[in-house]
């Protein structure tokens, strides 16, 4: 890790705007939902004056509100770049397989690269597993969210037997719209359980090390101890950071340089696009998520 540290840092220093006479004319970032758009773009606001200092154009960021406006801004050339849940780059992908590159994926504290899907009611609900939500109102996320939809409706109904449809299992099964509009309703007693998504590491309490309930926390929206953990799943494949394959050659070497070194360079900036704590960033490529793309495959068919 400290060695990709410091040969991004090297190639990042040694590529300087004056050299690169690409056709980048602006470079566009989006931010997958997850939490309200105006707290995406804060957290993402260091990150594009860095990317307009280094490629010497103008960088906007673009935060749709929902999964599918990042997916449709890469395939439709609107957007350069944006970190990819596993499920969103699958999507991307079967629609495209020439839209996007996967370059880079972020390294927890223990140096994996998987995160869960995590079921959560309110702690005075009395609900403490999955089976205790029988009958009542269950919340996924986002149709394009991994952890917030795909893998909880392949690995949930393993526990119980049944569908995801409202009234087979669930009384209602609704999507929230986001993972942070997913925690505020389970807070709220909006809906009674829901999934969302994080590290698993460190302690509940804090929202754990990096993930939705993490970054709720840290905005002030949720006190995790009113709220209880009901399920885990398996781990999930961290998404990556992709790159428009008709970029300029140059351009995305000096993205991957720049976030590769992003952690080591400006950890508070790295902190807040990264959704937490985060041990860096190391290469990635397509056959990680091979199993997500058959996933989403089978999901579809």
């Amino acid at each position: 890790m400290k060695k990709l540290i410091a040969a991004a840092m090297v190639t990042t220093a040694l590529v300087s705007p004056a050299l690169a006479e690409d056709a980048v004319k602006e470079f566009r970032i989006g931010i997958l939902g997850g939490e309200n758009a105006q707290d995406r773009l804060n957290s993402y606001e260091c990150l594009r004056q860095k990317t307009e200092d280094l490629l010497g154009v103008e960088t906007k960021l673009f935060a749709p509100a929902d999964y599918d406006g990042v997916i449709q801004g890469l395939l439709g050339g609107t957007i350069d770049m944006a970190w990819l849940g596993a499920s969103g780059y699958a999507k991307t992908y079967l629609s495209d397989p020439e839209a996007v590159e996967p370059v880079l994926v972020k390294v927890n504290v223990d140096g994996g690269y998987g995160y869960h899907s995590i079921g959560f009611a309110r702690k005075d609900s009395g609900i403490t597993s999955i089976e205790d939500l029988k009958g009542k109102v269950f919340g996924f996320g986002d149709p394009n969210s991994t952890s917030g939809y795909l893998i909880p409706s392949i690995e949930i109904p393993e526990v119980t037997g049944a569908t995801m449809e409202s009234g087979d299992y669930f009384g209602e099964v609704k999507f929230t719209g986001g993972h942070e509009q997913t925690i505020v309703a389970v807070a709220n007693g909006d809906i009674d359980g829901g999934v969302t998504w994080a590290d698993g590491l460190g302690e509940w309490e804090d929202g754990y090390n990096s993930g939705a309930l993490r970054k709720a926390v840290d905005a002030g929206l949720v006190d995790m101890n009113d709220l209880v953990q009901i399920w885990q799943s398996k781990p999930i494949p961290e998404g990556p950071i992709v790159l428009r394959k008709a970029l300029p050659e140059m351009a995305k070497v000096k993205m991957t340089g720049l976030m590769a070194s992003l952690p080591a360079m400006d950890p508070d900036c790295a902190y807040g696009v990264l959704s937490g704590e985060a041990k860096g960033l190391m290469p990635i490529g397509h056959e990680a998520y091979e199993i997500i793309v058959e996933a989403r495959k089978r999901k579809s068919s």
